[in-house]
Formats: C-alpha cells, structure tokens, sequence
C-alpha cells in the first residue's frame, strides 16, 4: 500500500497558486516556497516590491500585468532553477552595483528557461543570462533611459551560453542593446534595437551564430562584432547609425563568416573592416553612407559579391596600395563603362575607390575640401591616369543594373 501511495504521488497534476494583493497569498515568494516542480504561480494585478527567487522548475505567469519593483535598490527576479517560465510582467527599477550586474531578470547557471511576453522599464541590465543554454527570450519590450556608458547596462546581456533564442524583442536606450560574449550556437532574430547609448548589437568571442531579420538603427556606434568566426549576418537592416566613430556594423578580427542580404542605409559608414579574412559579402545594399565599405589592409581572401553600391559618399576606401579581397558581380551606381554586348556585365573594369577617398582616409581633416574644385580636377586627373588609387582592387565584371537576387541569371 505505501508503494502504491507513493507512485500515485508522482503523478499528481500540477497546482496552480494564486498571488493577489490584501490575500492570505500576497507575496510571490511565498507561494514559490509552498509550490512543488512544475507548479504554476499565477500573479495577480498589482505592485510586488520584493527579489523574487524561482529556484525550481516551475511557470511563473501574470495576470494583468503585475509589476515587480526593485525601487532602484534590488533585483526583481533571480532564476535559479531549470525548466522555468516567466511571463505577464512589468519589471521596473532594479538595482545597479559595483560587484553585481543586476538586472531586471537575471538567469544562473539554468536550462531550458522561458523568458516571454515581459515589459521592462528603467533597469540597469534588462534581461541577463550567465553560463546557460537552451534558453528563450522572445517578444519583451525593454527600455532604459541611459545617456553615458558607464551607468548604462545592456538591454538582452548573455555571457558564456550556449543555444539560447533571442527573438522578437523591442529594446532600446541601454547602453548595448544586445550584447553576446562567449555565446556558441544561437540565434538572434526579429528583434530591434535602437537608439541605445553604443552599439544596437555587440558580440565578442562567440562562434556558430546566426543574427538574422533583426533592425539595428540610431544607435550611438551602430553593431559591432568582434573576435569572431563562423558567424551569419542575414537579412538585417542598418540605419542611421551617425556619429564621428559610428559604423552601421563594424567588423574586427572576423573569419570564415556570412553577410548576405543586409540593407544599409543611411550610416556613416555602412561596413568598417579590419583583420577580416575569408567571409563572404553577398547581395547586400548600400545606400546613402557617408562610406560603404572602408576596408583596412588586414584584410584579405573576403569576396565581395553581388552589392549594390547606390548613392554613397565614398563607395569603398582603405589605407592600403594593395587589395588581396575579390570584388565581382557588382552594381556601382558611379560606374561610367559600357556594355557593347549587352550581357549586363560592363566592359570594362570599375574602380571603386576614389582619389579623395585615399587621401581623406589619411588625412580626415581633409573632407573640408569635399566637393571643392579642386578635388573635382584630381578626381578627373586619377580616373585619367590612375597612379595614387590601388590599381589590384577593381571589380572586373561590374553590373550595368542593380542586382536582383529572385531575377538574376549572373553566377
């Protein structure tokens, strides 16, 4: 008879306990201490000024959204146990401090956690995950009101995890909106991020990631990516990311990577390159940059393919004579060449780096004399008798019309 209590034990269904203001259960941590796993805690409407700590597996979910305050001095929700699932809240204030990142909702260590359909408002890191895998973060708005980096915190901050989902999030005003170091296997997808004090997108160190359909626009330095290998760009847009030092991505130390089908629009510079080797540059559009793409010579064995180049200042720059990158299958919108036999590949070679392009790159200062007459006179003189642009980056097969990816019949 004991035997068969206790297997009948095991499969009770799950409990379901309600937390509400002025009950006899008005306090979350309470009722996480009565829940056994895979219970359901279901929070009322109201304010919950307490550091919620879920530390097993269980669903935490509210009910007209209830707001969980730190008052500027705490952290709302710790999650300490795997196979949790937090969702419904308004997450404010949490605490910062000088020996912890404290965030609105932090994750330790845990597996398979749920974070969903959660607002969060005014906290030094938003959402934060340390050392875990498998996880979710999907459709949560996060802002934050930071001005200077330094008493700013990430919007989404995951640090050595491996396949975790960040999807269909809106953040904005923290310092990086979404930050990834030592992160293997995961996807970013859907989400935006603007108008936050440094980059939309930071990631350093992490490998084997996909970031793709996302929008990375006004922020203060664009997307960075760093230290990086094996890693896909796709289907991205890039925008008015404007600044003395602002790119809308900026690309160091990358190798054996993707970006493909990106627009960028409207930066100061679209792409800043350097120490990338071997990746591939695809079907992307330039539109509107100050500079396109300004590549340094560390770079080497990239392949630039079927971009369009429209309306930029400078459609490509770099600080070097020689290029060891591939540029092919091109539309320049600033190419002047023919096509006598109307294949849709221009007869001659374009060069897409200009006299002044060189010169400003090695002297910034320079660009004062932009569009002066006497810059239009040099500019005529190298195309007439090329001697200062670098003669080995040339694209030998430029388009007459811009790309179009379901139409076109180049290889």
């Amino acid at each position: 008879m004991g035997i068969l209590l206790l297997l009948g034990s095991s499969f009770l269904p799950a409990r379901t306990w309600v937390v509400a203001p002025g009950t006899a259960l008005s306090r979350i941590n309470d009722a996480i201490a009565q829940a056994k796993p895979y219970d359901t805690v279901l929070v009322r409407g109201g304010r919950y000024r307490e550091a919620v700590v879920v530390d097993r597996p269980l669903t935490l979910r509210g009910e007209g959204r209830p707001v969980l305050d730190g008052e500027d001095a705490r952290q709302p929700i710790s999650v300490r146990a795997n196979h949790v699932s937090i969702s419904g809240f308004r997450v404010v204030r949490s605490g910062s401090g000088a020996l912890e990142d404290l965030a609105g909702i932090k994750v330790y260590n845990a597996r398979y956690v749920y974070i969903f359909n959660n607002d969060l408002d005014s906290n030094f890191f938003g959402i934060y995950l340390s050392n875990s895998r498998l996880c979710w973060v999907s459709g949560n708005t996060l802002r934050a009101y930071g001005e200077v980096e330094q008493t700013s915190g990430n919007g989404i901050h995951a640090w050595k995890c491996d396949s975790i989902f960040i999807t269909d999030n809106r953040v904005r005003g923290h310092r990086d909106g979404i930050y990834f170091e030592f992160v293997t296997h995961s996807r970013i997808e859907r989400n935006s991020s603007t108008h936050n004090v440094r980059y939309g997108l930071h990631f350093m160190f992490s490998h084997n990631d996909a970031y793709m359909h996302n929008t990375f626009a006004h922020n203060g330095a664009g997307v960075a990516v760093m230290y990086t290998r094996e890693v896909l760009m796709r289907h991205n847009t890039f925008a008015d990311n404007i600044g003395a030092s602002a790119y809308g991505m900026l690309l160091k130390d990358i190798q054996r990577s993707e970006i493909s089908d990106n627009v960028f629009r409207n930066n100061t510079a679209a792409i800043f390159m350097e120490g990338c080797t071997r990746s591939r540059l695809e079907r992307n559009e330039f539109r509107q940059n100050g500079w396109a793409i300004r590549i340094q010579a560390s770079c080497e064995n990239n392949v630039f393919r079927h971009n369009n180049f429209v309306a930029n200042t400078f459609d490509v720059t770099t600080n070097n004579q020689i290029s060891l990158n591939t540029f092919e299958y091109n539309y320049w919108d600033q190419y002047t060449g023919y096509d006598i036999n109307r294949d849709g590949i221009g007869d001659v070679p374009h060069l897409p780096v200009s006299l002044f392009a060189m010169i400003s790159e090695q002297m910034p200062y320079a660009m004062m004399f932009w569009r002066s007459f006497g810059v239009l006179l040099l500019e005529r003189a190298e195309r007439a008798i090329p001697s200062l642009c670098p003669d080995s980056l040339r694209d030998h097969s430029p388009l007459m019309k811009p790309y179009d990816a379901a139409s076109s019949k180049h290889q």
